[in-house]
């Protein structure tokens, strides 16, 4: 008992190179046996070719099942590097085409900001960029990247797209802050183009929402101003030059005493959206300043011809 006992210790504890010499005895003997006996090595080949060829091709199977995944895995990484050579195209096209946005937004400014320096060529301009506003929707009061430094002045007008936008009310060196129409305490001296006949444009927060301003004052006994009239600026405005596009009448009414009428005007600016500005750098007490000093140069010039 004691003696398979210590046999079976010794299969257990045999080291694989003991069992490799072994195996190799035994299949030299078993060579050298066959070909001393002349007996047929058939038999073997045949149960080698039935050990052998299972094992070669589970070896074949699972090398084609190990190339397939690595030609899959590589297939995979094909398409992520495809997919973000795409990505990045994309991404390529999209800030172009965003630049390209901002560049035609730009330029139809611009192109807004000629047309109205040539609608209004006899009054002295200079072009400046909004740099802030007062909290809001709305571009009710805000300040402009342009002061005295250019020849800019408390209460230049101001003009944009294609009509006016406001006044200045106060300048530093290189700022200046302006105050819209369509702020709630402005007020506008304006007349309508066909009939000359003068009204009062005043700011409506509220109003603007739909695009418009209030008027009120119109005197129209005749019925002769219409939805469409032209609004400009009035040549008795103490605040603003004459002429300044500030809408058309869209609506009217009249009055309670049967004498006036109120109604709304579209303004052309888009008061939400305000960017690019012209200043007028002359003032309506410079033109009436100017006005003066010619008659009083004529008075005397008639006074010297008849001395």
């Amino acid at each position: 008992m004691k003696n398979l006992k210590k046999k079976f210790q010794f299969r257990i504890h045999l080291k694989s190179k003991h069992l490799l010499v072994i195996m190799t005895f035994f299949c030299g003997s078993a060579v050298v046996s066959t070909l001393a006996s002349g007996v047929t090595s058939e038999p073997l080949a045949e149960a080698a070719g039935m050990i052998v060829v299972p094992f070669e091709k589970s070896i074949d199977g699972i090398g084609s099942w190990i190339g397939e995944i690595s030609q899959t895995f590589q297939d995979k990484q094909e398409l992520i590097n495809k997919n973000q050579e795409l990505q990045d195209a994309v991404d390529t096209l999209t800030e172009q085409n965003n630049i390209l946005i901002q560049n035609q937004s730009e330029l139809s400014r611009l192109q807004e900001l000629y047309k109205l320096d040539e609608e209004y060529s006899s009054y002295p301009k200079v072009a400046a960029r909004i740099i802030s506003k007062d909290p809001g929707n709305w571009y009710d009061t805000f300040m402009i990247n342009r002061g005295s430094n250019d020849g800019i002045r408390v209460d230049n007008n101001v003009i944009s797209g294609k009509g006016l936008v406001g006044i200045v009310t106060e300048v530093g060196s290189n700022w200046a802050t302006v105050r819209a129409i369509i702020d709630d305490s402005s007020y506008v001296s304006v007349m309508t183009v066909g009939t000359d006949d003068n009204c009062v444009v005043t700011g409506d927060l509220e109003l603007i929402d739909e695009g418009k301003l209030r008027f009120s004052q119109l005197y129209d006994k005749d019925d002769k101003v219409t939805v469409g009239e032209r609004i400009v600026t009035s040549n008795i405005s103490d605040k603003y030059v004459e002429g300044l596009f500030v809408g058309y009448v869209s609506e009217l009414e009249l009055d309670t005493n049967n004498l006036t009428k109120t109604g709304t005007i579209v303004t052309p600016v888009d008061f939400k959206h305000l960017k690019d500005v012209f200043v007028i750098t002359v003032n309506k007490q410079d033109a009436v300043d100017s006005g003066s000093t010619s008659q009083e140069d004529a008075a005397e010039t008639g006074q010297e011809g008849t001395e």
